[in-house]
């Protein structure tokens, strides 16, 4: 049996270049992912970090990083406590259609854990990510994040 992943793909009116900088600016993912700071030198095997009030919230390292195009790196969870094999992975792919950028989010290595199947919540990367991606997409094309939501 395979691992579960989740799949996310939009389309926004923006360029490679400055969907890259959203990706993997602190300035614009504060905006976007709702609070969260991240952190690296984009070198592969180095550290990412995504931190909160100043405390880590997840981390990993960078398996694949070509700016403007492709961004591979494990993710762990803080505080997670789901028996792993090894941390799930997310990736991030650019790709240029004209004025517009499909962006397609994996999010890989999954535990069933990982997926909540209800719809009026942000727990689960099911859940969590169409959230963040949509208030990247907000952020790009109207120059506004989404506004945090509870639920």
């Amino acid at each position: 049996m395979t691992d579960p992943s989740f799949i996310y793909v939009t389309y926004i009116a923006t360029t490679p270049e400055k969907l890259w900088e959203a990706l993997t600016s602190s300035d614009f993912t504060e905006k976007y992912f709702f609070g969260s700071r991240i952190e690296s030198d984009w070198r592969e095997g180095s550290t990412i970090a995504y931190s909160r009030n100043g405390q880590i919230t997840d981390h990993g390292q960078i398996v694949t990083c070509v700016p403007n195009r492709l961004l591979s790196f494990t993710w762990n969870m803080v505080g997670d406590k789901t028996p792993r094999e090894q941390p799930s992975r997310v990736t991030f792919e650019l790709k240029p259609m004209g004025s517009t950028v499909k962006l397609t989010l994996r999010h890989e290595n999954l535990s069933p854990a990982d997926l909540v199947d209800k719809d009026d919540t942000f727990v689960g990367l099911n859940n969590g990510w169409p959230a963040i991606m949509s208030s990247l997409k907000s952020l790009l094309e109207t120059g506004a994040a989404l506004p945090a939501v509870a639920l």
